[in-house]
Order: C-alpha cells, then sequence, then structure tokens
C-alpha cells in the first residue's frame, strides 16, 4: 500500500516508492532528478520529505540541473532542511558530473559535425560568466590535434590575437581550425565582432593554407554555427 501523504518521511513510504530502494530495483534511470537529490540530502524537514524538498529546490531553478550546479552553498543553505553538509553533497555530485561530461568529451577523435564540436566544448566554456575564445585544431581527418584558449575577457567580448592562433596551427602541422566562444548572455545570434573575427581569421587562414571550418557560439545548452547557417 502506498502512502498518500507528501509529509510522511521517505522511511515511511512503500518500499518502491523510495528512492534509494527505486534505484537498487529498477536502475538510475527509474529516478527523476528529484529523487536523485534526495538519495544525496538523505532527509528533508519537518513539513517536507527528502523528494518534496528536492522538487522545491529544483523549480526554484526552473528545473535546469544546469543551474543548480550553479549555486553555491550558502545559496542552498537558503532552503529549510538543507545544511552545510547537503548543500556540499550536491555540488560535490553536479561536480563530479561535469567532470565526467568533460572526460567523455577529451576521447572524442574525430569531428563530423557542429553537434560534435558542441559536445567537446559546451563542458569548458558553456557555462562561463565570461566570454573566452578557444581554437581546436584538427589534422586533414578532421582529428582534433589541440584545443586551446586563445583569450579571456569579461561579459563584453574578448580579443583575439590572429598571429598566435596560426602560429599554433603551424607548429601543430594543423590543416584546419575550428573557432569557438561562449555567450554568458545566453544569446546565440552572432554580433557583428563575431562575424568579423571569424572573416578575419578565415583570409588569414587562406593565404597558409589552413581551413577554418566553422565558428560555434556556445551557451549551456545550444549551439549556434557558422558553417551551419551558411555564413563561412
Amino acid at each position: 500500500m502506498k502512502y498518500e501523504s507528501k509529509t510522511l518521511s521517505i522511511k515511511a513510504w512503500a518500499e518502491d516508492d523510495r528512492p534509494r530502494e527505486k534505484l537498487v530495483l529498477k536502475g538510475k534511470t527509474a529516478l527523476s532528478d528529484a529523487e536523485l537529490i534526495a538519495i544525496l540530502i538523505g532527509s528533508g524537514n519537518r513539513n517536507e520529505s527528502a523528494v518534496d524538498l528536492s522538487k522545491r529546490i529544483l523549480s526554484s531553478i526552473d528545473n535546469n540541473l544546469n543551474k543548480l550546479g550553479k549555486l553555491s552553498v550558502s545559496d542552498l543553505q537558503k532552503f529549510k532542511g538543507i545544511g552545510e553538509a547537503k548543500a556540499v553533497s550536491i555540488i560535490t555530485a553536479l561536480e563530479l558530473g561535469r567532470r565526467r561530461r568533460l572526460e567523455e568529451a577529451l576521447i572524442v577523435p574525430k569531428i563530423t559535425s557542429s553537434k560534435a564540436v558542441f559536445e567537446i566544448m559546451q563542458p569548458l566554456i558553456g557555462e562561463l560568466q565570461h566570454e573566452e575564445f578557444w581554437i581546436v585544431y584538427l589534422n586533414n581527418s578532421n582529428k582534433v590535434l589541440f584545443k586551446e584558449q586563445s583569450s579571456k575577457g569579461g561579459l563584453t567580448g574578448t580579443l583575439v590575437d590572429v598571429r598566435l592562433v596560426f602560429k599554433k596551427a603551424i607548429d601543430l602541422f594543423a590543416t584546419a581550425i575550428i573557432l569557438c566562444h561562449n555567450h554568458p548572455s545566453g544569446k546565440l545570434q552572432p554580433s557583428v565582432a563575431d562575424k568579423a573575427i571569424t572573416n578575419k581569421l578565415k583570409l588569414a587562414g587562406e593565404t597558409l593554407d589552413i581551413k577554418v571550418l566553422d565558428h560555434l557560439i556556445i551557451t549551456e545548452n545550444a549551439y549556434f554555427s557558422f558553417a551551419d547557417e551558411s555564413l563561412i
């Protein structure tokens, strides 16, 4: 028999409704985000179960795990029932997930689409609060030779040294490069400056027979590809 009251502790729930038991019996994919967080925090407060508290936390950030990962210990402690230890557990779990995704991106050997570039670069720059410009260097099979931050700027923009970009490409014997930068504002549309630096690098590459294959603008959850939009 399942309990209807949402204020009952998780221990009082039917066994197949308890997050830990559910994970063991049905697997991790059977759990909602709130249930996974409930396992991390272990308990709620006098008025909420751990699952309901987790749902309230998620609701406050539009059920967006990327936003959850940006909350600080003090931000999380504003929720009744979340102390320092529970806040640290949540932040630690999300950081491990981010690092896992980054490691998976590191083993991508070949670029076959703009999405592949996004999967590599989003963990690096997609959630930053400042703008960074990166270069992905490729060989003639479109395999990644190296990726490097070219410049770092504030929220208003960043500067790119064209000479250094292509010096690195020559040193690596790269035959192509892909440009990437993030928009902390979340806006995907390229600015006039974005288009200008793309054209500048493309023209410089032509003289060295090094192709600029694409330029991606990356945000938390999406990207804009100059190549896909026939802008390069």
